[in-house]
Formats: structure tokens, C-alpha cells, sequence
């Protein structure tokens, strides 16, 4: 080929921009289609724009108010 990457090389699609990308040890970026997209995807989780969505910490008002236990 004259792109450079493997023929037998898996293509998958980038999840950056989506565009085809050689999964292969050949491309030192895969998944990614390119050094752009791979940096553009660190710096999204660098800078927190990716997030895992979790349940509020419970506050102080929330507590149950509980007896002491007996000694």
C-alpha cells in the first residue's frame, strides 16, 4: 500500500474524529488515526471534560439521626 500501513492491518474507526485508523503495531497512535487526534483525546481527559457520573455525596442534613450505641 502506499499509505505506509500494514494490508492486513485491522481498520477501526477513530474515536476521536471517527475516520478510519490502522490498528496495527505499525500505527503508534491506535487507536487513533493520528498524533492530533490522540493528543486532542489526552488533553479532553487532562483538562477533566471527561467525567464518570456518580451519586452526590450524601451532606450532614441528609443523616439519619441514630441513638447512640449502648456501651
Amino acid at each position: 500500500m502506499s499509505n505506509g500501513q500494514n494490508p492486513t492491518a485491522r481498520i477501526v474507526r477513530c474515536p476521536r474524529c471517527g475516520g478510519a485508523s490502522a490498528y496495527a503495531p505499525q500505527n503508534v497512535h491506535r487507536p487513533f488515526c493520528s498524533e492530533r487526534c490522540k493528543n486532542h483525546d489526552f488533553g479532553a481527559w487532562a483538562s477533566e471534560s471527561y467525567r464518570v457520573a456518580s451519586s452526590p455525596e450524601p451532606s450532614d442534613d441528609d443523616a439519619i439521626d441514630e441513638p447512640p450505641a449502648p456501651h
